[in-house]
C-alpha cells in the first residue's frame, strides 16, 4: 500500500512507536517476574491457620508485587482476601475492584488459599484458638472413583536446563501401576500422563484443576510429579519453591534469570493449595521426586558462577500440603539430600523402590506401611553407595491411611488442626 503527504510521517511514527516495545517491554517483563514471585512468597506464608502476624508479612509482599508491577491481577486479588482475613473491608473492596478491572487467573479459578477443602476443616475463624477442641472425625466411605496426574519431565525447552535420564521413565511406569488392575485398578480415562512437552506449567494447572473439579469426597486422588526442584536457595529475594516444568526459562545469555524463571515455573505453593484448598477427596496422595543427581548443578550457568540450585520440598512445603483430612505427602528425599538416579535400575531409587512397594503388596497396601519400605530401600542401598538419601513423609494426622486397591471399609479420619 502506497501512502503519500503528512499522513505518511504520522503513519510511521504511530507504527514505530508500536513496534518499539524492546526495552522497555523486557523492563515490566522482569519487574512483573518479580512481582508474581513476591505473590508466590505471600502464599508460601499463609495457610487458614495462619495468624495475624504472618497475614500482616504477606500483605507487605503482595503490596510489593503491586508496586512493582500494578497490572498483577492475581496480587491485587490476593491482596483482596489478605484485606479481610484482617478485617479491613473497604481496602479488600478497592484490592477486588482492580482485580477484576486488570483481571486475575486466580480470580476467575475461584482459588482461596484460606479454605481448606476438606470438611472438618473448611472455613476460617477470626483468630484461631489454641483452646478449642479438635475437629471431629470425618465419616468415609468405600471409594468411588480413582483419579491421577503424572508427571515426568526429563527435557526442557531451556538448553541451559540439564536434562533428567529417567524421570519420563519413572512417570511412565508408575501410570502403568496405577492402571494395572491387579495393581492400582485406576480408570485410564482418569489417569492424566503429562511427560516432557506436554508437562508445560498452563497444562499441569489445567489438569490439576480439572481433578480438583471432577474428586468428590468418597473418591481417592494420587499426584505424581518428576522434574528438578529449586531450592529456597535459588529465590534470593525470598525464597520460594519452584517445579521446573518443560516450558520454564531459567537462563539468559549463560546467566540464571531469577526473573524469567519465577515467570514460567510452576510454585511448589501452587500444587500445596490445590491439595488443601480444592481436593475434595477425602483420600489423596502425593509422591514428589522432584530432584535428581547434581543435574541441576551442572548447567551452563555453572561456569558463570551460577547454577540453577537443585532440592526437595521444604518441610514447611510439606506442612501445608498435608493440611486437611485424609492427606499423604511423601517425598524423594530431604531438603537437604538429592534424589539419585541409577543407570543400572535405570529409574530413580526412590520411584523404583515405590514400584516394587506398590506391586509386591498388589496395590493393597496402606501407603504408610508402603513408604517404610521404600524409605528403608532407599535409605539402605544409597548409603552402600556412600551417600545419602532419605524418603520423608507428612500425613494430616497419624491415623491418616489408606491403599490404592481394595477400597477401603467405612471409617473415620481425623482432621489436622
Amino acid at each position: 500500500m502506497r501512502i503519500s503527504g503528512p499522513s505518511t510521517i504520522l503513519f510511521l511514527v504511530s507504527l514505530a512507536a508500536a513496534l518499539w516495545v524492546g526495552p522497555r517491554a523486557a523492563a515490566q517483563d522482569a519487574r512483573c517476574g518479580a512481582g508474581q514471585d513476591l505473590v508466590v512468597q505471600a502464599l508460601e506464608r499463609i495457610t487458614p491457620q495462619s495468624d495475624n502476624e504472618a497475614f500482616e508479612d504477606a500483605l507487605q509482599l503482595l503490596k510489593h508485587a503491586n508496586s512493582v508491577c500494578a497490572e498483577l491481577g492475581d496480587a491485587w486479588y490476593y491482596r483482596s482476601l489478605v484485606e479481610q482475613r484482617l478485617g479491613h473491608a473497604p481496602l479488600a473492596r478497592f484490592a477486588m475492584d482492580q482485580a477484576r478491572l486488570i483481571g486475575s487467573e486466580a480470580l476467575n479459578q475461584g482459588l482461596n488459599p484460606l479454605v481448606l477443602s476438606t470438611p472438618a476443616s473448611r472455613g476460617i475463624t477470626a483468630e484461631p484458638n489454641a483452646n478449642a477442641p479438635p475437629p471431629p472425625p470425618v465419616k468415609i466411605g468405600p471409594i468411588q472413583q480413582k483419579w491421577a496426574l503424572v508427571i515426568g519431565i526429563g527435557h526442557f525447552t531451556d538448553s541451559g536446563i540439564p536434562a533428567l535420564h529417567y524421570t519420563t521413565a519413572d512417570a511412565n511406569a508408575f501410570a502403568a501401576e496405577l492402571k494395572d488392575p491387579g495393581i492400582g485398578g485406576f480408570p485410564s480415562s482418569n489417569v492424566y500422563v503429562l511427560t516432557d512437552d506436554q508437562a508445560t506449567t498452563k497444562n499441569i494447572k489445567e489438569k490439576l484443576n480439572l481433578i480438583a473439579r471432577s474428586a468428590g469426597a468418597n473418591d481417592l486422588v494420587v499426584i505424581y510429579v518428576a522434574t528438578h526442584g529449586t531450592s529456597r536457595a535459588t529465590d534470593t529475594a525470598g525464597g520460594a519453591n519452584y517445579f521446573v516444568t518443560y516450558d520454564t526459562e531459567a537462563y539468559n545469555a549463560g546467566n540464571l534469570d531469577e526473573d524469567a524463571l519465577y515467570a514460567t515455573a510452576y510454585p511448589m505453593v501452587e500444587l500445596a493449595n490445590a491439595v488443601a484448598t480444592r481436593m475434595k477427596a477425602l483420600r489423596t496422595a502425593v509422591f514428589l521426586d522432584t530432584c535428581y543427581s547434581g543435574g541441576a548443578t551442572a548447567g551452563r550457568a555453572a561456569q558463570a558462577g551460577q547454577q540453577l540450585a537443585n532440592t526437595a520440598p521444604s518441610g514447611q512445603m510439606l506442612d501445608h500440603m498435608s493440611e486437611g483430612t485424609g492427606r499423604i505427602v511423601i517425598a524423594a528425599s530431604r531438603v537437604d539430600q538429592e534424589s539419585l538416579e541409577s543407570d543400572s535400575l535405570r529409574h530413580g531409587y526412590f520411584t523404583y523402590y515405590l514400584l516394587q512397594a506398590l506391586k509386591n503388596g498388589k496395590g493393597a497396601t496402606p501407603l504408610s506401611q508402603v513408604f517404610a519400605s521404600v524409605e528403608q530401600q532407599v535409605s539402605q542401598t544409597v548409603a552402600a553407595k556412600g551417600m545419602h538419601q532419605d524418603p520423608v513423609m507428612d500425613r494430616s494426622s497419624a491415623d491418616a491411611d489408606f491403599a490404592l486397591r481394595p477400597a477401603v471399609p467405612a471409617g473415620t479420619a481425623s482432621a489436622r488442626p
